[in-house]
């Protein structure tokens, strides 16, 4: 079997950040919340990592996280492009948004031949989540003609912002541990209780114990095979209501192969606190955070002077 490799989301603009947050310090000495990230992957077993990244935004991503974790890690790169499209397809005039999760991790298409994980980039999933989801991408699995993925499944309370609204994957779950389906959900905010979200001229509440998908999966070159084959599909669909704005998301590719029969994902449930900056805001608890990290023995400092 192939090695696991980590692939890392880096691409997203930052829009509601105000900035490029992937490369934001918030370590007492400069680490970025990939740093971390990786740090737990390397301890976890995963050796090369590929970040998918903007041509524009190379340069600054490189000097600061790249280079770094270059010393303990394969580190490569690949490139999400706006004109990476099936042929007969053209970007719409106006259109600057990326087209989405599922569209970026086709950019590793080329450099990925076995099983691998995804991740964002300005998430933070804590070191459990990767151990499982290494041990899991190592395992044997059936060979009945059905793709075999996995996904790590957060609490939805230890998901959430004091300071907006997010989308998130609400996840459902079969009695045998098996994703049953997989709704993306935007405009989510906390609540006492969990979340809620407005729809159909009413809101609608999700318990604090509702699973989430943060954007860490388990796959296999299969579903690049399928997400590439699916995306023409996608875009006949999306393209004439939304030119500008659709995004081709993991979590929705995913529902469709589950709803079709063609693969299981297995949930692999975490019940450590997610951390991101998804507002400028959200900063200062985020570094609170990994300070106390630190300060418990969690992480070494300076992180990354302990090599792997």
């Amino acid at each position: 079997m192939e090695i696991p490799v980590l692939v890392v989301m880096a691409a997203g603009m930052g829009s509601r950040y105000g900035g490029l947050k992937q490369v934001e310090p918030v370590g007492a000495r400069g680490e970025v919340i990939i740093d971390y990230s990786v740090y737990d992957a390397v301890r976890a077993g995963f050796q090369k990592i590929i970040f998918i990244i903007t041509r524009a935004m190379e340069q600054t991503f490189t000097e600061i996280a790249g280079t770094r974790i270059g010393q303990y890690a394969d580190v490569s790169y690949a490139y999400q492009d706006m004109d990476d499209l099936p042929v007969g397809y053209a970007v719409p005039a106006g259109r600057v948004k990326p087209w989405g999760t599922a569209h970026a991790v086709l950019a590793v298409r080329d450099q990925v031949h076995g099983p691998f994980a995804v991740i964002n980039a300005d998430d933070y999933y804590g070191p459990a989540a990767f151990r499982h989801v290494h041990e899991w991408l190592t395992a044997l699995r059936p060979r009945d003609g059905r793709r075999h993925y996995c996904m790590v499944g957060y609490r939805i309370e230890n998901t959430l912002t004091d300071y907006g609204r997010v989308t998130r994957g609400v996840c459902e779950a079969d009695a045998h541990g098996f994703l049953a389906r997989v709704t993306e959900r935007a405009g989510l905010e906390k609540t006492p209780g969990g979340a809620r979200f407005f729809e159909d001229g009413a809101w609608r509440h999700l318990p604090a114990s509702t699973l989430v998908s943060m954007n860490f999966w388990g796959f296999d070159e299969s579903f690049l095979d399928a997400a590439a084959a699916d995306f023409p599909a996608f875009l006949d669909s999306h393209l004439p209501e939304d030119p500008l704005g659709c995004e081709y998301l993991l979590p929705r590719e995913v529902d469709s192969l589950l709803r079709r029969g063609l693969a299981d994902v297995r949930v692999l449930e975490s019940g450590e606190t997610w951390y991101g900056v998804t507002y400028r805001e959200d900063r200062d608890a985020v570094v609170g955070a990994m300070a106390e990290m630190h300060e418990i023995g969690r992480y070494p400092t300076p992180l990354w002077a302990s090599g792997k």
